[in-house]
């Protein structure tokens, strides 16, 4: 077992309580407000890295999520607690590669995981552009003491039936 320290536990930024409105006929929280939990769990990292509202309200950029991948583990209910952790996988000048897992109540009790990569954009040219010095930096700093971290299981898994060949 790994112990966790401040230098390399993911970034935990996020908590909240799931809503009667939030729950679907299955009795269990609908699959839309996951991605609800986990945007934001990405909003608060992005704030934690200078890349938030005010960040985008000034500099007439922002961040777009290009690509997501979502596992659930175990079902939410209403009045579940959920708290979110994010591991940041990889960094370049442009693109930012994280992973949400999201904890039902105060244990360890995985809920569900996303992936994302996300791209840094230029709002005026809406293209990707590279990330701003400042707010490369805190990332870089983030990135760096996750090194530390095992990869995720769920990282970079790919939908699909598998079948035996023989059959």
């Amino acid at each position: 077992m790994r112990i966790m320290t401040e230098q390399t536990a993911p970034f935990a930024g996020h908590s909240e309580t799931v809503q009667a409105e939030w729950i679907d006929w299955n009795g269990h929280m609908n699959v839309a407000y996951y991605m609800l939990v986990f945007d934001h769990a990405t909003d608060a990292l992005l704030e934690h890295a200078g890349l938030g509202e005010a960040y985008v309200k000034d500099s007439g950029n922002s961040v777009f999520v290009a690509e997501a991948h979502v596992t659930y583990e175990r079902e939410v209910m209403e009045g579940d607690r959920l708290r979110a952790t994010t591991q940041v996988l990889d960094l370049d000048a442009k693109r930012l590669h994280i992973l949400h897992r999201m904890y039902s109540g105060d244990g360890d009790d995985l809920a569900a995981t996303n992936e994302l990569m996300i791209l840094h954009m230029d709002m005026r040219e809406r293209r990707s552009a590279p990330f701003p010095e400042m707010q490369m930096r805190s990332l870089e700093q983030i990135f760096e003491r996750h090194q530390a971290l095992e990869r995720p299981a769920q990282a970079g898994r790919v939908i699909g039936i598998r079948r035996n060949p023989t059959q």
